[in-house]
């Protein structure tokens, strides 16, 4: 009796739960998901960022920050989104061309902009958001699939953006925010004749971009990710440590906090981009395939709320958000194993850094707002 009565309590309590979310617009499985992989990702910056509790409080407040974030996007109804695609896409593309004219520099790049001097803030991130949008805006009006003159607009509105992102310079945001506006083309029914001449035409423009367009450390990335041990002490240190570090958790890890590549700072930018490595040293391949299995329930769950959206810009912006955070966790993954050239692009939710979780955070907003309003 009192075994039926608390399972009643607790089903009751649950159901209160879900009814107080939905009211606000929220999905209790992706909310758990992510607060899951939040909460892990803080224990990882712990270890990778040395025990620093410093670092650790202000990955909280990104967080904090973030699932506000969330909040506020999931009460917006799909419609404003589609009707302020266009000055948003205005406005970010001004914003990219004053980073270049009068932009924060730091480590070689000029990626920020200063606001009264009080914060600094990239609006290349804010792209990742905004780009998906305004392409899904504009095949939300034509006949589908496109064809060529649409297709036409569509690829100077994705490379707009990605240009002025590249000259910063920053290839890895490039390539993500073009992701972003190339898969809503191809969720809109792209024609596999246009998939393939796109391979070719990147396979003739290679060479140039090659010895007309890229930067000498780009250059040398691509390299070092062909041949690391060509400069094991320079270009190839990261990569190596990284794989060393990523072999010697084996199967089981070493434990937390006993890493010895990361705890000995034998591995670079540990807390940003290489933090996979941390954790699969500390972890083993089982650490690994959990955090794998909690990314593919993100992206599976993200895919079925945007296929429920009720037109079709809802579901091309959502479906495009949802893949492009899965090719963050790809291209990161990646890159960090040696399968991929290293281009700077963060572990979503478990790299350090603010910008980065703000934006994603407001992808999972969106999403949500396109699953829950789906029956208005």
């Amino acid at each position: 009796m009192a075994g039926d009565f608390i399972r009643q309590l607790d089903s009751s309590s649950m159901s209160r739960g879900r009814g107080i979310l939905q009211r606000f617009n929220i999905d209790l499985t992706m909310l758990v998901l992510l607060l899951l992989l939040c909460a892990g990702g803080l224990f990882i910056l712990y270890s990778a960022s040395g025990q620093n509790m410093g670092m650790v409080y202000r990955q909280m407040v990104y967080f904090g920050l973030g699932f506000l974030i969330i909040f506020i996007l999931a009460q917006i109804d799909p419609r404003w989104f589609q009707m302020a695609a266009p000055w948003m896409y205005g406005i970010g593309v001004i914003a990219l061309i004053l980073v270049l004219l009068i932009g924060v520099g730091a480590k070689g790049a000029q990626r920020w902009l200063s606001v009264f001097g009080m914060f600094r803030f990239q609006p290349s991130e804010v792209m990742k958001l905004v780009t998906p949008m305004m392409i899904a805006w504009y095949l939300s009006s034509r006949f589908l699939p496109p064809g060529l003159k649409t297709i036409s607009i569509v690829l100077i509105l994705i490379f707009l953006p990605a240009l002025l992102i590249f000259k910063q310079p920053d290839l890895g945001t490039a390539l993500l925010v073009s992701s972003a506006g190339i898969f809503v083309l191809l969720f809109a029914g792209l024609s596999s004749r246009w998939i393939m001449l796109a391979f070719v035409i990147i396979m003739a423009v290679a060479p140039i971009m090659w010895y007309g367009v890229m930067h000498d450390y780009q250059k040398q990335r691509v390299l070092t990710f062909l041949d690391p041990e060509s400069d094991p002490l320079g270009s190839g240190w990261n990569i190596i440590q990284s794989k060393t570090a990523i072999g010697s958790g084996g199967v089981e890890g070493k434990g937390w906090l006993h890493g010895t590549q990361s705890q000995l700072e034998f591995l670079p930018e540990r807390h940003t981009d290489f933090i996979i490595a941390v954790y699969a040293e500390e972890n083993g391949l089982i650490g690994v395939l959990i955090l794998l299995a909690l990314y593919m329930a993100i992206v599976m769950r993200g895919i079925y709320m945007a296929s429920r959206g009720r037109d079709t810009f809802s579901r091309l912006f959502a479906g495009a958000l949802i893949v492009t955070f899965f090719i963050y966790v790809f291209v990161n993954i990646g890159m960090v194993s040696g399968i991929l050239p290293v281009v700077g692009v963060p572990l979503p939710l478990i790299s350090y850094g603010g910008t980065s979780i703000v934006t994603l955070m407001g992808a999972f907003g969106v999403i949500m707002s396109v699953y829950m309003h789906r029956r208005i």
